[in-house]
């Protein structure tokens, strides 16, 4: 167990709480270190993105149960929150270029499942609903750094449903009193993230191409900006939701972030840098370029004052330490990229 998550043992410890979407990224991630603090997890997830293999280390313990359903199905969602604490729901189609291939199926899952998932926290009375709220929210907004209270108008439909989910947990907690969290999550990395797929997130894409001796392209001429947050600072700020005693901090959002930006050209080199000591061939690979991508904000830099101030949030990791333990884990667990 990690030092700084020890803090949380004595107040989950024997608390049932359900991580929909529990064998995604994210979610496994979140379910692993739920039950490192003797938290009692329930997982749903329909694997229409998760992986069973995101679940392999901890199928086996006796504190974990998954639940294979769908969050558009209201009796899926009901059965999996039946005596649950409270609700980490990280289920969701992510991914702006999806939802512009196919708007109807984000929308179904993002909003249709998100308020079937709310409605079932009322109806079974959960403590806390803490939610993956996503920085495509700020949309259009050219203010830098991205401040919650400041935001312009979506740019993608993922964008959309992302925001929507922010109104119905505000509507749900003034209408019913269900106490909620929102986390906008900004360029979430880190070990378990499928490097695969046509909507694989750039650092797990790109570490494996390098892995195959290919070139990476970056859509546009690389000057794109974002504030890559690793795993464990999300980590740590699920925690802080689910948990925090201070009245003021709930029924908000918070960035999810570290506070830092990282260029694409910046991002290449790094990697780089990290895999060639595995590799040094993959320090003399070049990297191409193509068209900007549909939907993309040029520049996302959050503040995370509100975090701090609100959570008592302290991310750990910069995109440097984050970089170097990703690259160290999909080198171990996908060795030359297979």
């Amino acid at each position: 167990m990690k030092d700084n998550y020890r803090e949380f043992k004595e107040k989950l410890s024997n608390k049932r709480v359900l991580v929909t979407g529990g064998a995604g990224f994210i979610g496994s991630n979140l379910c692993e270190t739920l039950l490192e603090i003797d938290a009692k997890v329930v997982c749903l997830d329909n694997f229409a993105t998760g992986k069973r293999e995101n679940l392999s280390a901890i199928e086996e313990n006796p504190n974990f149960t998954l639940i294979e359903g769908d969050i558009r199905n209201l009796e899926d969602c009901k059965k999996a929150i039946k005596g649950v604490d409270y609700v980490l729901h990280q289920a969701a189609l992510g991914s702006v270029p999806r939802s512009i291939n196919d708007p109807i199926t984000s929308n179904e899952v993002n909003i249709s499942g998100f308020v079937n998932m709310l409605f079932a926290a009322k109806e079974e009375g959960v403590k806390r609903f803490v939610y993956a709220a996503s920085s495509s929210t700020y949309g259009d907004s050219e203010a830098l750094p991205k401040v919650e209270d400041k935001i312009g108008k979506p740019l993608s439909p993922y964008a959309i449903t992302k925001y929507v989910n922010e109104l119905y947990a505000d509507i749900f907690h003034k209408t019913y009193g269900i106490d909620t969290i929102g986390l906008r999550y900004f360029n979430v990395f880190g070990r378990k993230q499928d490097p695969h797929g046509a909507y694989a997130a750039v650092i797990p894409k790109f570490v494996i191409q390098f892995m195959k001796h290919e070139s990476p392209v970056i859509n546009g001429d690389g000057t794109y900006s974002r504030d890559f947050t690793y795993i464990d600072n999300v980590i740590q700020m699920n925690l802080l939701a689910l948990t925090t005693d201070n009245k003021e901090a709930l029924n908000q959002v918070y960035n999810t972030a570290v506070g830092d930006r990282t260029n694409l050209k910046e991002l290449t080199q790094l990697l780089k840098k990290y895999l060639s000591e595995y590799d040094p061939e993959i320090a003399n690979i070049e990297v191409k370029h193509g068209p900007n991508r549909a939907g993309d904000i040029p520049h996302s830099l959050a503040s995370v004052d509100k975090a701090k101030e609100l959570l008592g949030y302290d991310p750990q990791y910069k995109i440097e330490e984050g970089l170097k333990e990703a690259v160290e884990w999909y080198w171990e667990n996908l060795g030359r990229g297979d």
